[in-house]
């Protein structure tokens, strides 16, 4: 994973690697980690359906280069999340 891409490669839970477009990312000191907002590239072209998009977290190692990307795995973190995406969208509709 790449922070000046805007695409990262995920590899779903069947082994298929699937393009995605970062949204946005940010840092947590309250959580000591790193998370990454993303969406499948091609799902903003599917008019039916809301994009779905994924949270993961990840460590960034010391010569910056991104570490894997690791599940979310508390209620906190998801709220959190949930308010910076909210905050992001709701900035995203005044531009």
């Amino acid at each position: 994973m790449d922070h000046g891409e805007n695409n990262i490669t995920v590899v779903d839970e069947n082994g298929n690697e699937q393009l995605c477009e970062v949204l946005f990312t940010f840092d947590s000191e309250e959580f000591g980690k790193s998370y990454v907002l993303y969406y499948p590239i091609g799902a903003e072209d599917n008019d039916e359906e809301e994009i779905e998009i994924h949270a993961s977290a990840f460590m960034p190692t010391e010569d910056n280069d991104d570490g894997e990307l690791m599940p979310i795995e508390t209620d906190e973190e998801w709220d959190m999340i949930e308010e910076m995406l909210e905050t992001f969208l709701a900035e995203q509709d005044e531009e």
